[in-house]
């Protein structure tokens, strides 16, 4: 059993690191003057970090950030969270000396407050509500397969490790609900959901979500969880998971199977299975819970999904060919959508009217931008 605790005595020193570097463009507004909300974008081969302006339907540049260590060397950063406090924000990098990490980064002047070895290719971190844990989902794309990866979990304040669980062969989604009581991990290879409990960092549940679909209860006190045990299948290959406003229900998106599974999160049982794009890659409920959105990675298109009647009611075209993340203004108005690059080509970030269901604006960002999230500005204290 794989279970390392580094306890929450050791503190972690804040970095200046990179904080000197920060690139401003003109016109960089104060956050006196700022909109409601900003999005911000992580660019996995430019290591940055992309801060964009709403206004309306277009997104304006503002300000990049680098995130990377060695200048020779891409790190990676490849996903992204704000702190339910908004004062910070929190960075996976895939490449380290040997292992990745989570960087937590100050939402006022972009300063790095503190960093955490995690492990081998960490790609989606989940905050719990009250922001003291943060999770990761360390995929170890690189590595020899099968075999069991962990989450790691990390103690925010002082970002410092707390663990890493046991968990399934590629973890690469996972989502804290919003009660903070259950954490929720899809895994690529085999083929499955995780159900955690938050409170004692143990596995609980798990599902097939290939064709088995079958659930079975693990024990509270093992993190262990044995590949070899599960059905071999390649009909879901579960790249994420999202939990709904309520906590009811799960989506879980199917990269193989070009589906959205619909899950009963109390029973962990299987609801439906709605057919989307190919390569079905990340899914996000709307703050509204109307919408259930799905970037289809490998049809250039995002599937929109009735979140009442569970059918896709639109499959818009994206500006680029290979869709990546997922975030909502507020207002679940709009929809912003990364595109990764291709070779010389920049990629982007969509803006999706949700009124509409239509594509109505593009804004470049180079180095293959994957990771967005949306940073409500009434929830950072103001500079004085």
């Amino acid at each position: 059993m794989r279970h390392r605790s580094l306890g929450l005595r050791y503190g972690v020193r804040a970095s200046a690191g990179l904080a000197g570097l920060l690139i401003c463009l003109p016109g960089r507004p104060t956050l006196a003057q700022s909109p409601a909300y900003r999005v911000v974008v992580v660019s996995e081969s430019g290591d940055m970090a992309t801060w964009l302006t709403p206004s309306g339907p277009r997104l304006t540049p503002e300000r990049t950030v680098p995130v990377g260590v060695m200048p020779s060397d891409i790190d990676g950063p490849h996903n992204i969270t704000v702190a339910p406090d908004g004062k910070s924000y929190y960075i996976t990098v895939a490449h380290g000396t040997p292992f990745g990490s989570l960087w937590k980064l100050d939402t006022r002047n972009d300063s790095i407050l503190g960093k955490s070895q995690v492990e081998l290719f960490p790609t989606t971190v989940s905050l719990t509500p009250d922001g003291q844990l943060a999770l990761v989902a360390n995929s170890d794309f690189h590595g020899d397969h099968p075999r069991t990866n962990v989450i790691s979990v990390i103690h925010t304040p002082t970002m410092t490790k707390i663990t890493d669980l046991e968990a399934c062969d590629m973890p690469h989604g996972v989502k804290v609900n919003h009660a903070g009581s259950r954490a929720y991990v899809s895994c690529m290879h085999s083929d499955e959901i995780l159900e955690l409990e938050v409170a004692t960092l143990s596995l609980t549940r798990r599902a097939h979500t290939g064709a088995t679909h079958a659930t079975t209860s693990v024990s509270a006190t093992s993190h262990s969880v044995d590949p070899a045990s599960s059905p071999k299948t390649s009909e879901c290959s579960p790249t994420f998971v999202s939990v709904s406003w309520n906590d009811q229900r799960l989506y879980v998106a199917c990269n193989a199977a070009n589906t959205l599974q619909v899950w009963d999160a109390g029973s962990l049982r299987q609801i439906k299975e709605i057919p989307v794009g190919k390569g079905a890659y990340n899914v996000e409920p709307s703050p509204d819970g109307k919408f259930i959105l799905v970037t289809n990675k490998k049809d250039q298109s995002v599937s929109v999904i009735d979140a009442a009647g569970l059918t896709e009611i639109a499959r818009i075209p994206t500006s680029k060919r290979i869709v990546h993340g997922i975030a909502y203004s507020p207002d679940s108005r709009f929809a912003y959508i990364s595109c990764e690059s291709i070779g010389i080509d920049s990629g982007a970030v969509d803006v999706v009217d949700l009124k509409s269901r239509t594509r109505v604006s593009t804004v470049p960002v180079a180095g293959q931008p994957t990771g967005i999230t949306v940073l409500p500005t009434s929830s950072v204290p103001q500079r004085r």
